[in-house]
C-alpha cells in the first residue's frame, strides 16, 4: 500500500454546534462551506465525543488508500456534483471529504471508500454505477484533530493514539474501522485541520 493518503483530498474535520436555538454555524475549518451538524457531547484528554445528526453522502469504493486510488475516487464524486448525474444538476461542493477504511476479518481484504457530504436527502441518481447514495443515521463519534499534511504514517499514528485515549476513557468503539477527513485542499499549506474518527458501539 502506498504510504500517502489523499493529498488531493486532505482530511476531515467537522463543525461545532453553537448555543443559539435551532441555529448552526460551522467553525473556521469549514471555511464557510456547508458541513454536517453535530453536538459536542464532551471533551477528553486528546479527543472529543460528538453526536452527529443524520447525514447524507455520496460514496465510491477505492482499491486502496493510496494517493492515486483515493484521487480517482475523489474525481468520480466531484464529476457527479458537476452535472454528471441523471438530473444533470450542479451540486455545490461541501465539507468534508471523508476517506474510510474497514479492516476485513479473516483472509478478507481491506475495504476503502471516499465520500462527499450532501446537504439534502434529495440526491440525484448517479450516472456512474460505482457511486452510491448513503444515509448515515445519527451516531456518536470520537474525534482526534491534528495539523499538517495527512500522510499515511501520520494518520495511522493518530488513529493509534485515538484508540488508546478512547480506551483509557472507558469508551467502546468499532475497532476495525476508522474515518479520516478534511476540509483543506492540497494547495493550502498552513493552518490545516485534519481529523480521525472512531465510531462508538
Amino acid at each position: 500500500m502506498a504510504r500517502t493518503l489523499v493529498s488531493t483530498v486532505g482530511l476531515l474535520v467537522v463543525p461545532m454546534l453553537f448555543s443559539c436555538a435551532g441555529c448552526w454555524k460551522g467553525p473556521w475549518f469549514c471555511h464557510g462551506w456547508e458541513c454536517p451538524t453535530f453536538t459536542l457531547v464532551n471533551e477528553y484528554e486528546g479527543f472529543e465525543e460528538r453526536y452527529y445528526d443524520t447525514s447524507y453522502w455520496i460514496t465510491t469504493d477505492t482499491v486502496s488508500t493510496s494517493e492515486d486510488d483515493v484521487s480517482t475516487g475523489f474525481w468520480k464524486l466531484y464529476n457527479f456534483n458537476q452535472w454528471e448525474n441523471k438530473e444533470k444538476k450542479l451540486i455545490e461542493m461541501t465539507r468534508p471529504v471523508v476517506m474510510s477504511l474497514m479492516e476485513a476479518g479473516g483472509m478478507g481484504e481491506r475495504q476503502a471508500s471516499v465520500s462527499f457530504y450532501q446537504t439534502t436527502p434529495d440526491i440525484p441518481e448517479p450516472n456512474d454505477k460505482t457511486i452510491r447514495v448513503k444515509v448515515v443515521p445519527g451516531c456518536t463519534v470520537y474525534v482526534r484533530s491534528f495539523g499538517g499534511v495527512p500522510k499515511y504514517d501520520v494518520v495511522m499514528r493518530e488513529v493509534k493514539s485515538l484508540k488508546e485515549k478512547v480506551k483509557a476513557a472507558g469508551k467502546q468503539f468499532i475497532g476495525n474501522r476508522f474515518d479520516a477527513a478534511g476540509y483543506d485542499p492540497p494547495w493550502v499549506f498552513v493552518n490545516r485541520h485534519n481529523e480521525v474518527w472512531l465510531h462508538a458501539l
